[in-house]
């Protein structure tokens, strides 16, 4: 029976809790769907780790013993560093620990954690070069690459389309849509609208960002992420109210539950609703605020990395890191989620969200060594108040919600309760009870004051 499953008394199958994690049960919780499974395990599911191992030794043996190495040290490095990589990457498909996510295949979502681990090794490799062996070291993977690029006049002119400039406006909607990650409207429209204004703070650093303010707030927030934004929203209404009930291919009879049945395979298995909640609590607030300072630092990794390893915005390179994102952000959400609403259950920071933060400082740095010059350009003077003004009416918020607020409730409970307490006495003592309790009292002692 696969992950996330549950079989009652005497063997009959229970409704399985939401995308149960590997070290065993939880409760469901009220955002989770529920899921009806009938429990087949076919040859799809199993772990096939000997076939695995059986294969990749039968290839190395293949190149030991049939193929000639050829007398080329730079091929032969080449080809040894993407042999070391495959075989990494055979033994972690197999191997690795799961996640959250078992649709379309565990193996799937395993590929893409061991790929962030080769990822950041490479990042780190780049990091302990120097600048100059860094940027020829590209050369090794791109022979197009390693050199200048030439200056590009990005915000000259306000033209909805420039013939000669071969980024136009219209982004590519599913780039910057995030939705599917963050299933949370109110975050994504901060992070879209946050980036905008980094873009204006910062175009004094990268050409990239110098663009018309129709651009900015037509083009970008409203026409490309709002529509993004709205297609995913959409897209989540439709996943949270689906009827998560899975049936073996073979225990379904026709072959249109068939078809519907293969289709289904590339949707999750089963549906959580994020409810982030910043204003609850001062950890799910500072949660939520680490979680927009990430995703805005990824967006500016992405132009920061092209200026200062020379790789032109059109290069592969780019295209495959945004694809590399979008398959390991979905999962590092979730496990960030599944660590702050549930932290009893959840003990440690997922795998994937760990790597993820990890790769994201790690750019960073590369951007930080690589051109320290550009990024210590002093930011001009009205943008640098408009950053104070909106960094203390941040902290300004935070301090009267989480402790001001706090403490005012307090007293003000506090007060209240000894007004009641108050009020109670008195109306005791006008009903006559407490005088005669008093009295009582005193003819009790006098008692006891004769018996001695």
């Amino acid at each position: 029976m696969r992950r996330g499953e549950r079989r009652g008394p005497g063997g009959a199958l229970g409704k399985a809790a939401l995308e149960e994690q590997p070290d065993g049960p939880g409760p469901r919780r009220s955002t989770e769907s529920e899921v009806y499974d009938d429990g087949t395990n076919t040859f799809f599911w199993r772990a096939h780790t000997l076939t695995v191992l059986f294969i990749l030794t039968c290839a190395l043996g293949y190149v030991t013993l049939l193929e000639e190495t050829p007398q080329d040290t730079a091929y032969n490095t080449k080809r040894g560093i993407v042999a070391s990589i495959l075989v990494f990457l055979c033994f972690g498909v197999t191997q690795a620990k799961d996640g959250p996510f078992s649709r379309p295949h565990p193996a799937y979502w395993r590929f893409w954690l061991c790929v962030s681990v080769v990822y950041e090794l490479f990042l780190i490799f780049i990091l302990f070069q120097t600048v100059q062996d860094g940027r020829q070291f590209m050369k090794y993977i791109d022979p197009n690459l390693g050199v200048p690029l030439p200056e590009r006049d990005y915000g000259g002119n306000c033209l909805i389309y420039d013939p000669g400039n071969e980024t136009d406006p219209f982004h590519n909607i599913w780039v910057r849509n995030k939705t599917l990650m963050i299933r949370d409207w109110w975050m994504c429209m901060i992070i879209s609208v946050m980036f905008e204004f980094l873009e204006y703070s910062l175009e004094h650093q990268l050409p990239n960002f110098s663009e018309c303010w129709w651009d900015h707030w037509i083009m970008d927030v409203i026409l490309c992420n709002g529509l993004g934004i709205y297609c995913g929203m959409k897209t989540l209404s439709w996943l949270s109210l689906k009827t998560y009930k899975w049936q073996g291919l073979w225990n379904i009879p026709t072959y249109k539950g068939k078809m519907k049945r293969i289709v289904f395979q590339f949707t999750p298995y089963s549906w959580v609703k994020f409810e982030w909640k910043p204003a609850s609590s001062l950890r799910r607030w500072l949660a939520v605020c680490g979680i927009i300072f990430v995703f805005l630092l990824a967006e500016l990794n992405t132009f920061y990395l092209k200026f200062v390893l020379w790789m032109p915005p059109e290069h592969y390179l780019v295209l495959l890191r945004l694809v590399f994102f979008v398959n390991v952000g979905g999962v590092a959400m979730r496990e960030i989620y599944d660590f702050m609403d549930d932290p009893k259950f959840h003990k440690k920071l997922g795998q994937q969200a760990w790597l993820v933060a990890a790769i994201t400082a790690t750019e960073f740095l590369i951007v930080v060594k690589y051109d320290p010059y550009t990024l210590t350009l002093s930011l001009p003077f009205y943008i640098t108040q408009c950053w104070i003004l909106g960094i203390i009416l941040v902290l300004t918020w935070t301090a009267w919600r989480f402790f001001i607020r706090d403490i005012t409730l307090r007293y003000k409970e506090i007060r209240r309760q000894k007004q009641e307490h108050k009020y109670e006495k008195d109306k005791c003592l006008s009903n006559g009870d407490g005088h005669s309790s008093i009295l009582d009292e005193q003819n009790g002692n006098k008692l006891r004051e004769r018996k001695l």
